[in-house]
């Protein structure tokens, strides 16, 4: 028997209800597969336990889940609390101290769902990788004199030798695993003199240990083009905290939906767990009508999967997941359709069951 601990965490908005749906797929997987198994731990987690206890996760929070072997997450974000208090206090309280430096995005057009780009869209298939410690979400900087007119604001972007070389590291293998091995590095160093001018020096100096990579560098206003004009041109991308979190929202909008679109925060040395969550946020405007799309936690789900070895379930699950999207009735409003996210999640799960061996 393969028992594996996952940490549960749906967090704010709609968080609970696509977390669940992912439970569920889960439990029907372990179901048909006779020796696996996932025993799930909830941590209620989010706004709602900030507004009772004063913070976002408990002070022992990351010793609850330490040990086990993957985390769920569904997002952090509540409309009675800033949002700085949300992401630090939660998302990025379990990233950043879990060394979960790489964020990983893959981005294509599932069956049955159509791209806005009026051509070129059936032609993407993007992995973006974020560097996801450091950059501009390192968290340095300060306000003083608030509310003054001399008040002074400042946030910093630190880049280090070591964080940027080992997610160069990551993206050229990864680039390398795939069939066009192609890379992107996304940059800003024509303004950005200092930390992205270092960043450039170190993506060269890496490109020499994978020779059979081939490579350029854009500017990340240069690459959104790109992303809409000529997507067939990009496979792997690499790009820092901030420029990747938002290539990747406008690659999954590009692919249909924000929805849809999964992502792995990863240790690859696994000397922590890592964590897989939905990129569409808490969405509080959609919020207890059921209409919230499991797409991304399925897909999330998938890379869970594949990161605990679990290849031929990881396979299974996607194949549910692209014969479900097919379906144009089983598309929830977010994809133009009307299906309830406990429509998509039966759908799902009958596939699961029904598939051979």
């Amino acid at each position: 028997m393969r028992t594996y601990r996952i940490a549960s965490i749906p967090g704010d908005g709609i968080g609970a209800e696509v977390i669940a749906s992912g439970i569920k797929v889960l439990k029907a997987l372990s179901e048909k597969i006779a020796d696996l198994e996932f025993l799930i731990d909830h941590f209620n987690w989010g706004g709602e336990y900030f507004k009772s206890q004063g913070k976002m996760m408990p002070l022992n929070g990351l010793q609850q889940i330490r040990n086990h072997d993957a985390i769920l997450f569904g997002s952090a974000g509540h409309p009675d609390i800033p949002d700085h208090i949300t992401l630090w206090g939660l998302r990025l309280a379990i990233c950043q101290p879990f060394d979960q430096y790489a964020n990983v995005r893959p981005t294509r057009l599932l069956p049955g769902i159509k791209s806005p780009l009026s051509a070129g869209g059936e032609k993407i298939d993007w992995m973006i990788v974020r560097e996801n410690s450091e950059g501009e979400y390192a968290g340095i900087g300060g306000r003083v004199h608030q509310g003054q007119p001399i008040e002074v604001a400042t946030d910093v972007s630190m880049l280090t030798r070591v964080g940027v070389k080992r997610i160069m590291k990551f993206a050229f293998s990864l680039a390398q695993s795939r069939p066009r091995k192609l890379l992107t590095v996304v940059t800003k160093s024509n303004a950005q003199r200092h930390a992205m001018v270092m960043w450039d020096e170190i993506a060269t100096e890496v490109s020499c240990e994978f020779p059979d990579v081939n490579w350029d560098k854009m500017l990340v206003d240069a690459m959104t083009t790109r992303m809409v004009l000529n997507p067939e041109s990009i496979d792997t991308v690499v790009a820092t905290n901030l420029h990747a979190d938002i290539l990747s929202d406008l690659a999954a909008a590009l692919a249909g939906s924000l929805g849809v679109a999964p992502t792995a925060n990863l240790n690859p040395e696994r000397k922590f767990p890592s964590m897989f969550e939905p990129i569409h946020g808490s969405a509080f405007d959609i919020m207890g009508k059921g209409i919230a799309n499991p797409i991304g936690t399925f897909w999330s789900t998938v890379m869970l999967l594949e990161h605990l070895g679990e290849k031929s379930s990881a396979k299974r699950l996607m194949s549910a997941i692209e014969k479900v999207t097919a379906d144009p009735n089983l598309h929830t409003p977010d994809l133009g359709g009307t299906a309830k996210t406990i429509d998509v999640t039966a759908a799902v799960i009958d596939v699961i069951r029904g598939a051979n061996n």
